[in-house]
Parts: structure tokens; sequence; C-alpha cells
């Protein structure tokens, strides 16, 4: 029922602050306004849910250090896409035209905030967290970074292969950073940097969703299987590549680190500890 509980309470936030969302997107400022309200109350709702499910406090959202977590994330998921069109530039599939719109920029800023928000308390938050318990890192990082991947199939201009691209690059290395980290802050600080990178910086379609424009004026023309065809730069061989190799870095710091959860280990110690408790 723990699972049950969370899952419903953040599911609902994301339905509401998404359709919120997507009612203003024709007016930046606006998108702006709301995608950050929308992103700050995921976050206070998966704290809340928690808090009252769990009888402990929302460690991996904790006020302190969140701003530099989220700022490390952030530098981390623009730079991997960042890498990402500096090899479709240098291999002649991307071209910038001119400035694009900053306000388009700003408005994405919001519209990215809430997304990567809402879908990291979801995916990893409750699903990851969850999961890993009772089968651990490791399974728990397969199984919730292929439904991460295969939900992208309901974007407009999807395929088969750019949600399994979304699997790898995005629903692994996430998953792995958040065994590495235990930070919800990091985790929705790269999903934010390597989406506002994609759409409020470089213009490219973001997961199959439309082509978005940024701080650019920019286009991708080439192979498919470089440049990701429609479905944008998350479906290229290259994203796929650097999301993968960075799933190992976050998959070593974290067995470093002793974060690695075994089948069942964190279910055995509740049980335990609470079969001590004093009756």
């Amino acid at each position: 029922m723990r699972f049950v509980w969370q899952f419903l309470a953040v599911l609902a936030m994301y339905a509401i602050g998404g359709n919120a969302v997507n009612a203003v997107k024709e007016n930046d400022w606006l998108t702006l306004v709301v995608g950050l309200t929308a992103a700050a109350l995921a976050v206070l709702v998966y704290a809340w849910v928690v808090r009252r499910t769990e009888r402990r406090q929302a460690l991996d959202v904790a006020r302190e250090g969140a701003a530099v977590k989220a700022g490390w994330g952030t530098l981390i998921g623009a730079g991997m896409f960042g890498a990402v069109i500096v090899n479709l530039f240098s291999s002649g599939y991307y071209e910038v035209d001119g400035l694009g719109s900053v306000e388009g920029a700003l408005g994405l800023v919001g519209f990215m905030a809430a997304a990567a928000a809402m879908e990291e308390v979801v995916y990893r938050g409750v699903l990851f967290r969850i999961v890993e318990e009772h089968v651990g890192t490791y399974v728990a990082l397969v199984l919730t970074g292929l439904v991460f991947g295969l939900s992208h199939l309901l974007n407009e201009h999807a395929t088969v292969w750019g949600a399994l691209a979304i699997s790898i690059e995005a629903g692994f290395m996430l998953a792995a950073a958040y065994a590495a980290t235990r930070s919800l802050w990091l985790t929705i600080g790269v999903h934010f940097g390597w989406n506002f990178a994609a759409g409020g910086v470089f213009s490219t379609e973001v997961s199959g969703n439309g082509s978005n424009q940024g701080l650019l004026d920019a286009a991708t023309d080439g192979p498919k299987l470089v440049t990701g065809g429609d479905f944008g730069p998350e479906g290229s061989v290259y994203a796929v590549g650097f999301g993968a190799l960075l799933t190992l870095v976050f998959l070593w710091l974290a067995h470093r680190r002793g974060h690695i959860v075994a089948p069942g280990a964190r279910r055995a110690a509740r049980a335990n500890s609470t079969a001590t408790l004093p009756r």
C-alpha cells in the first residue's frame, strides 16, 4: 500500500501539473511561472506522501545542499547533450542559421523544469526506489528504465528505436545517478539540463514532442541513426553512447559508495527493524 499511495499521489500531481503547463504553453511568461510552480509542488507532494506513508523525512529531497546538487545535475545534463550537438555539428548534421527566441527559451525553462521534476518523482523517487527494495539495484534499473523509455511511445513523433534509446541514455542513466547519489535534486537537475539544452538552447526536437524555438535558430539533417530523425537527437547513436557511458560511471560510483542494493536487502532490513521495536 505504501507504493500505491505514493504512486497515486505523485501521479495525480503529474496529471494536474502537466495539464496546467500545457494549458498556458502558448504564453512563454505564463509557462515559466506555471512550470516552476508545478515543479516545486511535485517535490513538495513527494516529500509529504513519503513522510505520511513511511513515517520519515524524504532525505532525497532534503533542503540542505539542494541548489548545489541540482546545479551540478544541470551542468551534467547540459554537458551531455552539448557533447551530442558537438558531434552532430562537426559531422555537418547540425546547422545554426542565427539567433532564436529569448522569450521562447524562458518559457522552456518552466516547461522543462516541470517535466523534469514531475517525471523524476514518479520514475526515480517512487518507482525505482521501491522496486529496488524488492529486486535490487540492477534489475530495478533495467525494469524502470524500460518503462520510462516506453512511456515516450505516446509522444507525437515517437518511434520504437527512440523509446529504446531513451531507456538506455536516460532511463538507465538517471536510475544509476539516483543510486549513486540518493538525491532526486541531482537527477532532476540532469533531466532538466538535458531537456533545456535540447529545446531551450539548441532548438531541437525533444523526445518526439515537436521542434522548439530556443536561443538558436538551428536545424538537424542527416542519417536518422545519427541525428535521431523526427524523434530528435535523443534518438542519435551519439546520445545512446554518451548515456551508456555515464550510466557506467554512476554505477561505478554507486558501487564504490556502497549504494548497490541486493535483491530484497532493504525489505529484509525494514522487517528486522520492525520486529525489534518494543511492543
